[in-house]
């Protein structure tokens, strides 16, 4: 049961954006969780782990595109 859906990809996103937006402050992987993921997600650090290394999977990436919303469509 390898499919992920819709609502797990959009999550990966944003907890990525999160971490990228963290990341270039200098802070360490651990740090940025305990601040700024945990208590919007409520997920584990490990899980945390999981969706930074999801994001270098080309169906996440794929799928990053049709997830954002348009206005004039």
């Amino acid at each position: 049961m390898d499919y992920k859906g819709c609502s797990y990809e959009k999550r990966v996103i944003e907890v990525n954006e999160i971490y990228d937006e963290y990341a270039k402050t200098g802070l360490s992987n651990r740090e940025i969780w305990r601040r700024y993921i945990y208590p919007i997600y409520g997920i584990s650090e490990k899980t945390f782990y999981n969706y930074i290394n999801a994001m270098a999977n080309p169906k996440v990436i794929a799928r990053k595109d049709a997830l954002q919303l348009s206005l004039f469509d």
